[in-house]
């Protein structure tokens, strides 16, 4: 019996001394061999990585004010969607304002902004001029401004960060461009009405400079009337019913600074006795849907694009500044021109 119990204790002994020297080769420094461990390493790393990206701006949160220059029309109505959208899709705040064409409504839209403390103003002028001091304080703030579809006349570029949208200069020549060739067979003259946009807004000023650079290089075009119609339909058809009054059969163009005015007219045109299309040619910008109607019923014969849909493009513009990236002070938007023989095919596929 004693010598059994001997070999018992000897074999406890051997094995707690085993089950010891185990125990600290686990609590050494060399790596674990435990599976389970190694993935919540990973995901430690992981989630570091994310917040010194968030950090850095990649997934900021943003507060956006935007001011719209109005609804006037079906592109601005568009737009505005466009780039309300583009914000709240992106996952940033958005704080709107409707100016109703008014520029006062604008600033005052833009310091309530200012007194909010968001992080980017996004505006589109209802003129070019008297901006300086609001943007001025913006700046102050250290907010920075983001110019949609039309821009501001001001010496000191560095009060707003970038401007996207149309080249309108570009849009009134291409206008010109296709008058001058579609009448270039016609002796002359050729008597043209001209609808223009708000007086003072960047649209209106550059479409007229662009078409009339052109135009004015034949002698043979003469714009014979002028007149603002507010980039609005009532005031496009009341315009032209003032034209037709004073020079009725003589006119032989309409070129409308934006579709909605030329669709205006064509009521006052058609309201006269006259054919437009026809008897009168009608040019428009914009391309919006209304425009591609016209033209599928023969009423209008080309619209130049103003492409309203760059909302999405304008997010990335703001988030790149937010990043540190260094912008161009103008980026323009892709467009083109549309003419009456394709308007059915492409009727169905415009947006707005």
């Amino acid at each position: 019996m004693e010598k059994l119990f001997t070999k018992k204790s000897f074999l406890i002994l051997v094995v707690g001394i085993i089950c010891m020297f185990l125990v600290a080769c686990g609590n050494s420094d060399s790596p674990s061999t435990n599976d389970s461990e190694e993935p919540a390493t990973d995901e430690t790393a992981g989630n570091g990585e994310e917040e010194a990206a968030s950090e850095e701006g990649g997934d900021e949160k943003l507060v956006i004010g935007f001011s719209q220059v109005g609804a006037e029309s079906e592109w601005r109505t568009a737009n505005t969607k466009s780039i309300q959208n583009a914000i709240t899709d992106a996952g940033h705040e958005l704080k709107f304002s409707d100016a109703q064409q008014k520029q006062e409504n604008q600033i005052k839209a833009i310091r309530s902004f200012i007194t909010q403390k968001v992080d980017a103003i996004v505006f589109s002028p209802v003129v070019e001029t008297g901006f300086e001091t609001v943007l001025q304080e913006a700046k102050d703030a250290g907010i920075p401004i983001f110019l949609a579809d039309r821009a501001v006349d001001v010496e000191d570029d560095s009060l707003w960060a970038t401007f996207l949208g149309s080249d309108f200069v570009e849009e009134g020549r291409k206008a010109g461009n296709w008058l001058v060739e579609e009448m270039k067979d016609v002796e002359g003259p050729v008597n043209i009405v001209e609808l223009q946009g708000t007086v003072g807004s960047a649209p209106a000023n550059d479409r007229k400079e662009g078409f009339e650079e052109v135009v004015s290089a034949d002698d043979k075009f003469k714009i014979i009337k002028s007149q603002t119609g507010d980039f609005t339909r009532a005031k496009g058809k009341e315009v032209m019913e003032a034209f037709l009054k004073s020079e009725g059969d003589n006119i032989d163009v309409l070129y409308a600074h934006n579709d909605d005015m030329a669709i205006g007219a064509i009521q006052a045109i058609e309201e006269y006795g006259l054919k437009p299309g026809e008897d009168i040619i009608i040019i428009g910008v914009d391309a919006v849907k209304g425009a591609f109607e016209a033209m599928a019923d023969g009423k209008m014969n080309v619209t130049i694009e103003c492409n309203p849909l760059f909302g999405p493009q304008l997010v990335d513009l703001i988030e790149a500044h937010f990043a540190g990236e260094t912008l161009d002070k103008r980026i323009a938007v892709e467009e083109s021109m549309y003419t009456m023989d394709q308007a059915e095919e492409l009727l169905p596929t415009r947006q707005y």
